[in-house]
This record gives structure tokens, sequence and C-alpha cells, in this order.
């Protein structure tokens, strides 16, 4: 039997991972940080509080998309073969058994853990006599107000359900009656009511107590039905199909469109149904039928819904002992004074590795760009930022002073939409040009340029990122940042902003790899020379970070190479179709996650000698999936100057030595973590990061206490950590 033939066989009729189980396997992962007793305790509730939210968006999107797939009756199949019905089945029977581990996680290690801490997650039950007319004052105050009971009968049709919203399903009896009714109810509970209260009766000893809103709703729900009696009131969420359909070439107006599908998708076809146990059997199946869901699509929950609540009670809870050791990024010395940043700029190139380097330099970067009256223009793409984003003040006070602010919002950035559309138009009402990117093409790429005028001449200053513009996250994302005045990279700069604003069939790109137009010809391109030059006896060696890898052509040229004899290193966080490890078709693959203390976010792409002369490194916003090369705007841009060149491969290389967070894919898709060496301590790329941020703030504290400019004792380049 060929190798080929041995690979189908080993991994079903192709050599590919299903799409939907390797997102799940990356949730598993997930749950595994909030297993493991290595982080603070509440740092471990917020992954459990990940794995909800990540859940939610898979049933909303990916899940949705494929019962739709067997409702109409479409057949897509993947490459590795799996029909719509048989991916529903398996994901099914998985998100079942990682929902109840979940639930275990919190019930039997979370829970008790922060007991023990001095922190109470309690049922009503269990407070004590002063805690409970506490929490009877709260519901009487609080939430009895704003409570609105629906009857569920001839006269009162069933309510239309939003997406994710908490609801108690209560069934009603009347006492005076021999017959046992079993009438429904539906309470829905207000967003605006918190899901977590904490209660406000100090116990002996000042531990904290918190209550989640739903137990007390059951509790007192009596009290909204006088004169009936209550036989049961259990929690229930619904999740529904999230996606938005919009044909863009058909939209005269594409913001008004998707303001108008955001109000409907609260309305899109339900495709999950998450209730606590001890429902009334009769109104459950009143309740599927309502909602036009099978028994398959029911979680039932033994213990809180949605668990993403979770988060708010991370902020809620002041307890610095239980969560991770604040983490101070470096802030660069010679960009500590915004006034210099363009001429530091101008004179060298500037990477940034955050969140353990500073984000402050490009808001710093923006913030001068608005004041400077050299600055006359200024251009960005926005594809998510937080609510209260300096990085939109910036632009908004650049347009105040009369500087010419474009700005590129994605209003399709999913789940982001309501969020950016709000921007678009705040930035509209102060004179901001608001551009919405292309006819069918998200705009993801992370590209800023400042156009200034010096002398007689106009110079361009550009950031290019891996990450969002967005000050929050990027404290908690791994990426790279880039600033260049450099003719050859801002020229294509500016190319890429008039392609975007204007029209051009065939924009030219000979630094940058942009998608649609040149990113994924030239990976490929890339990857084949690694072949050639493996197969001539030359230096061949791939290293790819990126968060996930899904087009078959890629992975096609990938084996080829790792047939060839390229040793090719993986770092894909999350979704991977290629098959590592099989023999005669990807053995000299190997494919690991690094999940941590931060999202590992940043995409990095290693060639060792495609050039001919030395090694091709590239960052950028891109993953390797079809809609990255295709269906959006990426930039991705080269890595050149040598000292950044050594400093990105001590990225990888630390990465590479990862024993700790680091999960290695086998071929028969499970992932397992990487023993140390005999007497060796676990190592981890990102605590190795914090440490080597930690050296440098050190030795610039010195360098400032004595007023005096010396070498730096720890370089950018600190040398990758010894072998483990």
């Amino acid at each position: 039997m060929s190798s080929q033939k041995k690979a189908e066989n080993n991994t079903g009729r192709f050599p590919y991972f299903n799409r939907e189980l390797s997102w799940l396997a990356f949730n598993r992962r997930v749950l595994e940080q909030a297993e493991s007793e290595d982080y603070p305790l509440l740092e471990r509730m917020k992954f459990l509080a990940f794995v909800s939210s990540n859940l939610d968006e898979f049933f909303e999107i990916r899940v949705a998309g494929l019962l739709q797939q067997v409702k109409s009756g479409t057949i897509q199949r993947g490459p590795d073969g799996l029909g719509p019905k048989e991916q529903i089945r398996r994901i099914q029977s998985i998100c079942k058994r990682l929902v109840g581990d979940t639930y275990d996680c919190w019930d039997q290690k979370i829970v008790p853990g922060l007991k023990g801490s001095d922190v109470h997650f309690c049922k009503y039950d269990a407070l004590t006599r002063n805690e409970k007319r506490w929490v009877e004052t709260y519901f009487q105050e609080q939430v009895f107000p704003v409570l609105t009971p629906l009857a569920i009968d001839p006269a009162h049709p069933f309510p239309q359900l939003t997406n994710k919203a908490l609801y108690i399903l209560a069934s009603i009896d009347d006492p005076e009656t021999r017959i046992i009714e079993s009438l429904m109810a539906i309470i829905p509970i207000p967003r605006v009511l918190p899901r977590i209260v904490k209660v406000g009766v100090p116990r002996r000893g000042k531990p904290d107590v918190y209550i989640f809103l739903s137990d007390i709703v059951q509790r007192f729900i009596t009290r909204l039905f006088p004169g009936y009696r209550v036989r049961s009131a259990v929690p229930f969420r619904i999740t529904r199909n999230s996606d938005l359909y919009i044909d863009e070439e058909e939209v005269e107006n594409l913001l008004q469109k998707i303001e108008e599908e955001l109000m409907n998708m609260h309305k899109g076809a339900a495709v999950r149904l998450e209730i606590a146990k001890g429902a009334d059997p009769a109104l459950l199946q009143e309740l599927l039928e309502a909602i036009h869901l099978t028994p398959d699509n029911v979680y039932t929950i033994d213990g809180p819904l949605n668990l993403f609540r979770l988060m708010s009670a991370y902020d809620l809870i002041e307890r610095p002992d239980l969560k991770f050791h604040h983490n101070t990024p470096y802030h660069p010395k010679e960009l500590e004074s915004s006034e210099r940043i363009f001429d530091v700029i101008a004179a060298k190139d500037v990477l940034l590795h955050h969140p353990f380097d500073s984000f402050q330099p490009f808001v710093d970067f923006l913030n001068q760009a608005a004041t400077d009256p050299q600055v006359f223009a200024i251009k960005q793409t926005l594809y998510r930022t937080s609510g209260d984003s300096p990085i939109i003040e910036a632009l908004i006070e650049a347009s105040r002073r009369g500087k010419q602010v474009t700005v590129l919002v994605e209003i399709k950035a999913r789940f982001d939409e309501a969020n950016n559309i709000q921007w678009a138009r705040r930035l509209e009402d102060v004179g901001v040009h608001v551009v919405y990117g292309l006819v069918g093409l998200k705009t993801h790429c992370k590209t800023c340029m400042i156009v200034r005028r010096e002398g007689t001449t106009l110079r361009r200053y550009v950031h290019l990122g891996t990450g969002n513009y967005n000050p929050k996250t990027a404290k908690l994302y791994t990426d790279l940042s880039f600033f260049t005045a450099r003719e050859d990279i801002t020229e294509e700069v500016a190319g890429l902003f008039n392609t975007l604003t204007g029209f051009s069939l065939t924009p030219s790109f000979k630094k940058l790899l942009v998608a649609p137009f040149t990113l994924h010809s030239n990976i490929q391109k890339y990857i084949r020379a690694e072949t050639r030059n493996a197969r001539a006896g030359k230096p061949a060696r791939i290293i790819v970070q990126t968060n996930s890898l899904v087009d078959q052509e890629t992975i096609d040229n990938l084996y080829r190479a790792s047939q060839a004899g390229v040793k090719i290193d993986l770092i894909v966080r999350g979704i991977c179709n290629l098959v590592p490890n099989v023999k005669g078709i990807s053995e000299n693959i190997r494919v690991r996650s690094i999940l941590g203390r931060y999202l590992e976010h940043s995409r990095i792409f290693y060639f060792e000698n495609s050039s001919g002369s030395q090694a091709l490194i590239f960052a950028g916003s891109a993953d390797w999936m079809p809609r990255n090369f295709y269906r959006r705007i990426e930039a991705v841009f080269p890595i050149e100057d040598t000292e950044h060149r050594e400093r990105v491969m001590c990225i990888l290389e630390t990465y590479l030595k990862d024993t700790k967070s680091a999960r290695i894919l086998r071929a028969n898709g499970a992932y397992h973590k990487i023993p140390a060496k005999k007497g060796a301590q676990a190592f981890s790329a990102q605590d190795f990061f914090i440490k080597q941020s930690e050296a440098k703030r050190n030795v610039l504290a010195r360098e400032l206490e004595d007023d005096v400019k010396i070498k730096p004792a720890v370089s950018p380049t600190m040398p990758i950590p010894p072998e483990i």
C-alpha cells in the first residue's frame, strides 16, 4: 500500500482535519487552562468565561451554517469529506461532553477553591439569615419592579425570545382546581440587571459572598403570580443564527442595511437551547416546538447559565492575590517623548512586541499627529476598537484641527457591527471621511499612515500591525507593531489606501503582501521555493505562527514541502486542518498550539532560503484561511532590519522551546503536553518575555536614576533561552 493510501486510511478520506472539530479541540484546550492549577483562581474563572463565550459564537455562526445547509438540502463537504449532518452529530456529542466538563470544573474546582480563599458563590439556601433578608430586600427593591411575567395561553401568544437573553420558564398551577394544569409562563430577565450580585452583608471574617441573579428570581418567583402555585421555575436561554446575509452589490446604503440586519439578527433561527435541570417535561416540549428545535439541540445545565457572566465577577472581586501579577509593559526610552516620535521613526524603523512592549507609542504616534501643525493627513483602518478608545478621540481631534482624516471602518466586523457603526457616525459628525471598504471584502489589515510636511517635501510615516487598534486588547493579546518612514514601504501603503478608497483593479505591491491581490500566490511561491531548495540539498525550513490554518492549497503545498524534506514548524493557536506526522505525507511537520496568560495573536512567517540570499521573514494581519486570502483586505510586511530579524527569530525560537503552555498536535487529532527534559522545569515562552520586559525596564530605570545615557545591559534582542 502506498504512503498516500496509508495516510488516507489514517485520517479518513483526505489527510485533513475537520474545521469545526478542530475548533472544538481548541476550546477544549481553553478549558484545560481553567482546570490548570498553574494559574490563579480568578484567572481560571476567566478561562471558563472564555469557553462559554467561544461556544456561543460557534453555535451562532458555524453550527447555524451547518443547520442551514441541512434545511436547504445543500451538501457542502469540506476537504475532510464530512457532510453537514455528520458534522452536526459529532459536534453535539463533543459539545455535550465539553459543557459537562466545564460545569464540573466550576462546581468541583473553581467554587471550592474560591471558598477556601474566602470568596463564596452561594445558593440562596446556603446564605445566613441576615444575608437572606438582604437578598429579599434587594429583590423587592431592585429586581421585582422591572420583571414582567408573560403568560402563555390562547389569549397570550408565544413571545419573541431574544438571542442569548436570560429567561425563566415557570410551570404554574391553580391550587383551587383538582387538575394539575401546568400553565406556562416566561419571565424575561432584563439585561440591565447584573447577573452576579455581591451580597451586602459582611460575614464574620469578612469573606465576600456572591449569588447569581437567576437564583434570586427563582427563590421569589411566587410573588409574580399571586394566588398560583409555582411547580417549577428554571432559567433558559436560546442561541440563534447570528450571521449577517447581505448582498453588497444589491445594497444602496450598506450602513443602513447592516443596521436593519442587526435588528433582525435577534430573530434568527434558533440553533441551541440551554436550560437548567428540573424543567417541566411538558413545558419543555412546548418550548421546543415554539422555537422549532429538537431534543438533540437541548443542553441541560446543572449550574448557572452562561458562564461568560463570570467576566463581570472578575472585575467585581477585588482580590489581586487571586489574579495574575500585574505586568507593566516596557516603554522604549527613545519613544518616551511623543514630540520626538517622528524624528525617531525617520531615523530608524521601530518594532514592538505587545503586550511585553507598551502599546502607548502608537497612541502617542496618533496623538502627536493630531496636534502637530506639520501633519496634513491621517489615514487609518479600524476593524475593532474599545468603547472609550483614545484612537477615536485622536482622530476626532485631528479632524477638528483641520487635518484631512480618512478612516476605513469595517462595519461587517462580526459581533462588533453595532459598535463600529456608532464610531463611524461619530467620526462623520466631526468631518472625518469614513469609508466602508470594498464590495465583497472585509478590511482586516491593521494600517495607519501619517502625511507630514518637512521642509519643502511631504513625508509619510506608517504603522503596520498584526493586531487591532484597541488599547485594551493590546494588553491581553500578543502582537507585533512596526513603525517606518521608509519610502519603499510607505509608498505601497499609500497605494493600499488608494485602492481601498478609490478604484484599482490591479494594484502593484513589491514589498507588501496584500490580500486578495498578492498574498496567497506569494505564500505558495515561497513554500514551493523551500521545496525546491530541499530537493537541491540547500537549507530549507519554514516556521509559521498563525491563529488558524485552513486553506487547502497551502496545506497541500506544505505536505509537498514535507515530502521533499523541508523542516516545518507550525505554531497554530486555533483551527488546524493540516494533519502532521503522517508517514510519507507530513512526517517533517510539527504543529503546536500555545495558550497562556495572553492570547497568541501574532502572524509571523519565516522562509529560510526563499530569496536565495537570506531568509524571508514577514508579519501581518492574515491567518492562512481562504477568507483571509480571498475575502479580506490583509497587509503582510517584511522584516528586513537586522536587529528586528534577530528579535523575531528570538520570538519564534522561544515559542518552539515552550514546554509549559504548548500542546503538540498528533496525527489522531489529539493535543498532548510536551514533557520537559529530565531535571528541567517546564519552560513558558510568555513568562520568558515578561521577564525580558522586566529586565529592560530595570535597566531603563537605572539609566534614568543615574541620568546617564549608557548602552542597555539587556538588548531588545535578549538571547534565546537555552535548550530545554
